[in-house]
């Protein structure tokens, strides 16, 4: 695990791509091929299962350096980083204890596995004999991978280039073949590895989708003027409009193979979906060989897409009941065409390859699973931002804007295509700031991880609201049926640091009781909420959960007893 402790170390110490990359790069000629297929699956995004509760590892380390759980957690707090706080703590290594260099596939596949299975007296004898034996960098990291919080400043498409330049392949053979390289269900081997970086070879890449390739968000000030639209992108004629669904990104992949056409359908998460999708796979087969779809899976009923926690019902099942296949039937949107008859259309202009998908779905058997992502077609941005007020009433989350000229690329780049996000305004909600946590990373010194209430009620007035914010302060229990503050949600994004350093001193000076690392402040703050959806939720107290909240700003203006009520919430339920 030494030379891949030393690429961490080089890529985290590195700013310049350049030399993040030639690390890589000397990294895949030294490493041998286990050791690199479990290094290809950390820096590419895998996540390592926590091999440790959190509790154990501290424990084991505050033994390991005879020190207070105290001691342990106000280090914690400065440094804001578990496996950091574990390395710096504990006593150096012992010259006696060093044991020879072992493989990172060694490690992870011989030592981290297992250890899961094994009775806690042996995980602590184990893992403080390691400890024993390694610097502080490989403390670092083995701390990391136990504890599942593996992160590195790498991006996704280094890591590719990298491989690409290595083994002398094209960068884009490399991309396809790491598609699914992050699943949980494929472990990296040395024999996975050799075959990412050989020479291509059709047959053997015949069930691989290709990278998705993402979109940017537009400006915030392009997206509501049609006059800034027209000055930075042009005539409205220049781009295709679609509806942005709000379903699972997917591919559909129909290619022959020795044993007949094969269909397999991946989701944008780099996952083999294909058996929660048996609609969907028999549509597939009904595909000409040689074909690759690109667009959105969603429960589809009465001719329409219904809402996405219908969907999630369908991952999240282990066995899907007949019941369920007909509750939440599933439909493929697709909205481009990557593949032909076997060829390549990722360089052809976006407007052609719409013309072929309208020509392949019009040549399916009907009714079929496909269905083709209409296009939205107006004479001016005007009458386009007209068209985007409607996308809520229709199920949808805005519009995607697809320069009609474009290529299909890679990731999130602008190198072959363009395409951008024109999504409709978040819902908000004005909140109670009641609960707060510090972050990690850049922010450990500071709270800025927080947990926001609202009204079970309107209250009468700003004495009765203040009246529950006394007792608070006494630490007096709410009483059944009377006014009282309900969490629904926590946001820790979306403010300027120095509104978060502005918001920690509030929170220190506020604060009413310590549970652990979160404390419970006196209510003061009103902040307006942004999230991407609301459905009910029996596993909250309120009753509801949100998508994606982030805070908007700070409501100075507004006083705590205007903050918004579940009755508020309700109401954008039913929107």
């Amino acid at each position: 695990m030494q030379l891949f402790s030393q690429l961490f170390t080089e890529l985290d110490a590195y700013t310049a791509t350049r030399a993040k990359l030639a690390a890589l790069v000397r990294y895949f000629a030294e490493a041998p091929p286990a050791d690199a297929a479990w290094a290809v699956y950390f820096l590419a995004g895998g996540k390592p299962r926590q091999v440790l509760p959190t509790a154990r590892l501290r424990e084991w380390a505050c033994e390991a350096a005879g020190i207070e759980d105290w001691l342990f957690e106000a280090s914690y707090q400065t440094a804001g980083d578990l496996a950091e706080t574990i390395a710096h703590l504990l006593p150096p290594p012992d010259p006696a204890a060093a044991a020879q260099p072992l493989g990172l596939a060694h490690w992870v596949e011989e030592r981290l596995l297992p250890m899961k299975h094994w009775p806690p007296e042996r995980q602590r004898e184990a893992l403080r004999g390691w400890w024993a034996t390694l610097d502080w960098d490989g403390r670092f990291l083995l701390t990391k991978l136990i504890g599942g919080g593996f992160r590195v400043g790498v991006s996704r498409l280094l890591v590719i280039r990298a491989l690409a330049a290595h083994a002398r392949l094209d960068p884009q053979v490399v991309a396809q073949r790491m598609v699914g390289w992050t699943s949980s269900s494929a472990q990296p081997t040395a024999e996975r590895y050799l075959a990412l970086v050989s020479a291509a070879d059709p047959q053997r890449d015949a069930g691989q989708p290709y990278p998705f390739f993402l979109a940017h968000p537009l400006d915030p000030v392009l997206a509501e003027s049609p006059h800034e639209l027209q000055a930075a992108l042009g005539p409205v004629t220049d781009w295709l409009a679609e509806w942005k669904y709000d379903g699972i990104r997917g591919q559909v992949v129909a290619r022959p193979t020795p044993d007949g056409n094969t269909a397999c359908i991946w989701s944008r998460g780099e996952e083999l979906v294909s058996d929660r999708f048996p609609e969907l796979v028999a549509m597939a087969s009904e595909l000409p060989p040689g074909t690759v779809l690109d667009g959105e899976i969603l429960v589809w009923r009465d001719e329409a897409p219904a809402t996405f926690a219908l969907l999630q019902q369908r991952i999240t099942r282990k066995t899907l009941t007949r019941k369920l296949l007909a509750d939440a039937p599933v439909a493929f949107v697709a909205y481009d065409l990557l593949e032909q008859d076997g060829a390549d259309l990722r360089t052809l202009p976006q407007r052609e390859r719409r013309a072929r998908l309208e020509a392949l779905a019009a040549a399916m058997p009907q009714p079929s699973a496909l269905k083709l992502s209409p296009l939205v077609s107006t004479g001016s941005w005007e009458a386009l931002a007209a068209e985007r007020l409607q996308s809520r009433a229709r199920g949808v989350e805005g519009l995607m804007l697809k320069r009609a000229d474009s290529g299909y690329g890679i990731g999130r780049t602008k190198a072959q295509g363009l395409w951008w996000k024109w999504k409709i305004d978040p819902m908000t909600a004005d909140a109670v700031l009641i609960y707060a946590q510090r972050g990690h990373g850049r922010r450990a010194g500071l709270y800025t991880d927080y947990t926001f209430a609202v009204w079970n009620r309107p209250p009468l007035d700003a004495a009765e609201a203040q009246a529950v914010i006394d007792a608070i302060e006494r630490r007096e229990p709410a009483r059944d049926g009377a006014l009282q503050l309900v969490a629904f949600a926590k946001a820790y994004s979306g403010l300027t640091d120095a509104e978060f350093t502005r918001i920690d001193r509030v929170i220190q000076q506020t604060t009413l009781e310590k549970f652990g690392p979160v404390r419970s402040v006196k209510p003061s703050l009103v902040f307006e909420l942004a999230f991407e959806g609301i459905q009910r939720s029996p596993r909250h107290k309120s009753g509801i959960a949100l998508r994606f909240p982030r805070m908007l700003r700070i409501r100075e203006d507004k006083p705590l007893h205007e903050a918004d009520t579940l009755a508020s919430l309700e109401a954008l339920l039913k929107r």
